[in-house]
C-alpha cells in the first residue's frame, strides 16, 4: 500500500508534465494568451520544480518521508484545482508555480519513503515498480490529455490529480511506516539563486523571435538590451551558484560530484537529451492541430506510438544493457531520437502516418533503448551513500532541460518554418548528447 501511495503521487507529477502540453491549443483560445503566456504554463512548473526538487529531498529527511509525502500530495491537489478554475493566463502561471514546488516535494519523497520502507533485497524490485508507473504515466500523457480536453474542455485535464492525491494521502495515513529523521540544514541561498538564474535564461530564451503583438512572423525579430541583460543575468547567476555551492556549508550540489566525470558527463547527456524531446513536445501540438486540424483526441493518439514504446519496452531493453554495455544503448538512443526529429521536420507538409506517426515510434524506441541504461549509469557513477542525492541531481538536471527546451522551442515557433527550425534544433541537441555518452567514461564509480 506505501507503494501504491508513492506511484500514485508521483504519476500526478509526471501524467501532469506530458498531458498539458497537447491542450494548449485549445487553452491558448479559451483563455485568449499570447505565445509567451502559453509557454510560462509550462516554464512556471518547470521551473519551480527544477530549482526546488533538491530542497523537496532534504525536506523529507528532516520532516519525515510519509509526512512530507503527504503535505506534498495535498498542496499539489490544491493547486491543480486552482489550475482548473483559472479565470486568465495569469492566475494559471501562479498556480502552474505551486504545482511545480508540489511536484519537487513529492518526487524525491516518493523514492524516499520507497527506499526507506522496503528492505534492501526487496528495494530495487520495488523501485523498478515505480519507475516502470512513472514511465506509462509519463508517457500516457499524451492520449489522456488530448482525449480529456477533446470531451471536457482543457481544464479536466487538472481535474485528474485532486482524486489521486485524496486517495494516495489516505493510504500513507494508514500505512506508512515511523518516519526516521536527520538533521540537515537547507540551502536556501542556493535554492533562490538558481530559481532567480535559471527564470532569467528562461525569459530571454523565450524572448527570441518576431514578436506576435508586432505582426508576427513578418516582425522584426526581437533582441536588444532587455534580452541580453536577461540571458547575462541568467549566465551570471549560474556562475554564482557554482560558486555559492563550493562556499556553502550544506550545499545542494556538493563539489565533489563535480570532480567525478562519470556523474558529470551523464548529466550533461542528459541535458541534451531531454533539452530535445522537450521542443518536439512543445511544438508538435500545434502543428496537428492548428496546421492539420485534428482534433484534441486525434492529436493526443499520435503520441501513442511514443506511449507504447516506452511504456512497454523500457523494462525489456533496459536489460540488454548488462549484455552488450550501456554506452552503446546511451548512444544508439539519442542517436535514433535525432532521426525521428529531422523525419518529423522533412515531412511537415507530407503525409500524417509516414511523416509523424512512425517517426514517433522511432521515437518511443529510441527512448526505450535509452532511459534505463541512463538511470543505471548515472547510480553506478557514484558510492552506494550518494546514490539518493545523485538521484535528485539527475532529476534535476531533466526538470531544467525541459525548462529550456520549452523556452527555446516557444522562441524559435514565432518565426517562419519554426517548426521545422525548432526539430532540427531539436536533433543537433540529441546528437550532442550521443556524442557526450560516447566519450563518457560510464565506469567511473568512485572518487
Amino acid at each position: 500500500m506505501v507503494l501504491v501511495a508513492c506511484v500514485l503521487a508521483s504519476s500526478m507529477a509526471f501524467i501532469d508534465a506530458t498531458a498539458l502540453p497537447v491542450a494548449l491549443p485549445r487553452l491558448r483560445a479559451d483563455l485568449g494568451a499570447g505565445l509567451a503566456s502559453v509557454q510560462w504554463v509550462l516554464n512556471g512548473y518547470m521551473l519551480a520544480l527544477a530549482s526546488l526538487t533538491l530542497i523537496g529531498g532534504a525536506l523529507a529527511d528532516v520532516y519525515g518521508k510519509a509526512r512530507i509525502l503527504a503535505v506534498g500530495c495535498v498542496l499539489f491537489g490544491l493547486a491543480s484545482a486552482a489550475c482548473a478554475l483559472a479565470p486568465s493566463s495569469a492566475w494559471l502561471i501562479a498556480a502552474r508555480v505551486v504545482q511545480g514546488a508540489a511536484a519537487a516535494i513529492v518526487t524525491p519523497a516518493s523514492l524516499a519513503l520507497i527506499g526507506a520502507t522496503y528492505p534492501r533485497a526487496e528495494r530495487n524490485r520495488a523501485i523498478g515498480v515505480w519507475a516502470a508507473a512513472s514511465a506509462l504515466t509519463t508517457a500516457g500523457g499524451p492520449v489522456v490529455g488530448g482525449w480529456l480536453t477533446e470531451i471536457m474542455g482543457w481544464p479536466s485535464v487538472f481535474w485528474i490529480n485532486p482524486p489521486l492525491a485524496l486517495v494516495a494521502v489516505g493510504a500513507l495515513v494508514a500505512f506508512a511506516p515511523n518516519d526516521v529523521r536527520i538533521q540537515r540544514r537547507f540551502d536556501v541561498i542556493g535554492a533562490a539563486i538558481l530559481a532567480s538564474a535559471l527564470g532569467a535564461l528562461a525569459w530571454a530564451l523565450s524572448q527570441v523571435g518576431p514578436s506576435e503583438a508586432q505582426g508576427g512572423a513578418d516582425a522584426p525579430v526581437r533582441t536588444g538590451t532587455p534580452l541580453a541583460i536577461a540571458a547575462g543575468l541568467g549566465i551570471v547567476g549560474l556562475a554564482v551558484y557554482v560558486f555559492w555551492e563550493f562556499r556553502s556549508e550544506h550545499p545542494m550540489t556538493p563539489p565533489r560530484l563535480f570532480e567525478n566525470r562519470a556523474f558529470l558527463g551523464l548529466n550533461v547527456a542528459t541535458l541534451m537529451i531531454y533539452t530535445g524531446i522537450s521542443i518536439m513536445f512543445f511544438l508538435l501540438p500545434f502543428d496537428l492541430i492548428d496546421r492539420r486540424a485534428l482534433s484534441s483526441t486525434n492529436a493526443g493518439l499520435v503520441f501513442l506510438p511514443f506511449t507504447l514504446g516506452v511504456g512497454l519496452l523500457s523494462s525489456v531493453l533496459g536489460g540488454l544493457a548488462d549484455k552488450i554495455g550501456a554506452r552503446t544503448m546511451l548512444v544508439t538512443g539519442p542517436a535514433g531520437a535525432a532521426l525521428a526529429y529531422v523525419w518529423m521536420a522533412l515531412g511537415q507538409k507530407e503525409s500524417l502516418m509516414i511523416d509523424v506517426i512512425i517517426p514517433m515510434a522511432l521515437l518511443g524506441l529510441s527512448f526505450a533503448v535509452l532511459v534505463a541504461p541512463l538511470t543505471a549509469s548515472v547510480m553506478s557513477s557514484v558510492d552506494q551513500m550518494t546514490e539518493g542525492l545523485a538521484s535528485g541531481i539527475n532529476n534535476a538536471t531533466s526538470r531544467i532541460a525541459q525548462l529550456i527546451g520549452v523556452a527555446l522551442a516557444a522562441g524559435v515557433a514565432s518565426f517562419d518554418s519554426g517548426y521545422e527550425l525548432g526539430l532540427v534544433i531539436a536533433a543537433a541537441i540529441s546528437i550532442g548528447g550521443a556524442l557526450t555518452a560516447a566519450i563518457t567514461p560510464t565506469q567511473d564509480a568512485t572518487f
